[in-house]
């Protein structure tokens, strides 16, 4: 069997069990990808799926002023924390520490999915994720990614579309 194959049965069931309840809840039906090795960089994950770097979705936790916000960034470019800082109007933004990210969305580093979290967080979407017909993301661990296209990923994430790419100089 090839990695990039999947396990027989419901799709659902090779995401993590919070992320499984998210697909339910939302009647979302995906097919989730399983990969025997991490996918737990944008990179890895690009590579196992055989897609461009720029297709995956990074979700990434920071602190704004002390609260949770994640935001979701093409794989191939970094986020621009000035931009996200004033976006939302916030004295300082930083990258959340470990436990945070886990505290809040339920998932370890690496595994965060753009949506089904545990508690209700404020989402911003770079507006880049939309240049492509189809994206991929996280489906809960390091191991697993499912496939939607950019927009409706975004309007289940809740996200509010923003520019806080980091430009070249």
């Amino acid at each position: 069997m090839s990695t990039s194959d999947t396990t027989p049965g419901p799709a659902p069931s090779l995401a993590h069990p919070l992320f499984a309840e998210a697909l339910r809840e939302l009647g979302l039906d995906v097919a989730v990808r399983r990969f025997p090795d991490a996918t737990r960089t944008a990179t890895e994950a690009a590579a196992a799926v055989g897609c461009e770097l720029s297709q995956i979705v990074k979700s990434l936790i920071f602190e704004a002023d002390g609260v949770p916000v994640l935001v979701l960034m093409d794989g191939s470019s970094r986020v621009d924390v000035d931009l996200v800082r004033d976006e939302l109007g916030a004295g300082k933004v930083e990258r959340a520490r470990a436990g945070l990210v886990r505290e809040t969305t339920g998932y370890a580093i690496g595994g965060v999915p753009p949506f089904g979290h545990r508690t209700k967080t404020r989402v911003l979407a770079d507006r880049g994720l939309l240049g492509h017909p189809v994206v991929w993301a996280a489906a809960g661990d390091p191991h697993t990614v499912f496939r939607l296209d950019p927009a409706t990923l975004v309007e289940l994430a809740g996200g509010s579309l923003v520019d806080v790419r980091e430009r070249s100089a």
